[in-house]
């Protein structure tokens, strides 16, 4: 009887009509922005017209995981490339004793994916989870090889992309192999400006290569 009176009433009827075009307006506006961050990012390197960006969002997919998901199995074949959105990633190795290593951190606007097992059809040599709720555009290997022949210019931001990964991870080595612990640190605040706040400082001591307790001692947390 209740039911039949909610069901009939004018009133609640506007009402869920109401909550209904919000929801969708919601949803319009953040398919908006979500678009615009990647627009933006692209557009730091080459310039798009509106039917080029068009064209290029079609061979993305937007995903969002749940904090703690994997999106990537150690052993397990790679299909996409993350370009983040919103959230935070990161990528690990996980040794037979179960003890991870951090590779790479990866947050908004950046790119992340075990690239060798990407381009190459192997198996990753990595874990990569969500630290946070995320929201990524995700591209396979054929949308980027049909993106890359059909519209070059995105080959040379794909190039321009690439080589500054690749530079920022030779700069990580040498610092892992030739630095203290806390130039290490200042390093990791460059590189990742804003990200100390949002990580645990056991994560943050296994990105530095040192242990809970010298990150403490060396006043660092």
């Amino acid at each position: 009887m209740i039911s039949g009176i909610i069901e009939d009433n004018p009133i609640f009827i506007g009402c869920s009509t109401l909550v209904i075009l919000l929801c969708l307006t919601l949803k319009i506006h953040f398919h908006h922005l979500m678009k615009e961050i990647l627009r933006d990012h692209i557009e730091e390197i080459i310039q798009l017209t509106d039917d080029e960006f068009t064209y290029i969002l079609s061979h993305f997919r937007l995903k969002t995981f749940k904090k703690h998901q994997i999106v990537v199995h150690q052993d397990d074949s790679v299909k996409y490339n993350f370009f983040i959105l919103k959230g935070l990633m990161k990528s690990a190795r996980i040794t037979s004793e179960g003890k991870e290593h951090i590779v790479q951190f990866a947050m908004e606007n950046w790119w992340i994916t075990d690239l060798e097992a990407f381009h190459h059809g192997t198996n990753s040599k990595f874990t990569i989870d969500c630290l946070e709720e995320t929201t990524t555009y995700a591209l396979t290997l054929e949308s980027k090889i049909k993106l890359c022949r059909e519209l070059p210019k995105m080959e040379h931001f794909f190039h321009v992309k690439t080589t500054a990964g690749y530079i920022a991870l030779q700069k990580r080595v040498l610092c892992l192999i030739s630095s203290k612990a806390q130039d290490r640190y200042h390093n990791l605040l460059d590189q990742y400006p804003g990200l100390i706040q949002r990580l645990p400082k056991t994560m943050i001591a296994s990105f530095l290569g040192v242990s809970r307790e010298t990150l403490s001692r060396l006043g660092l947390n």
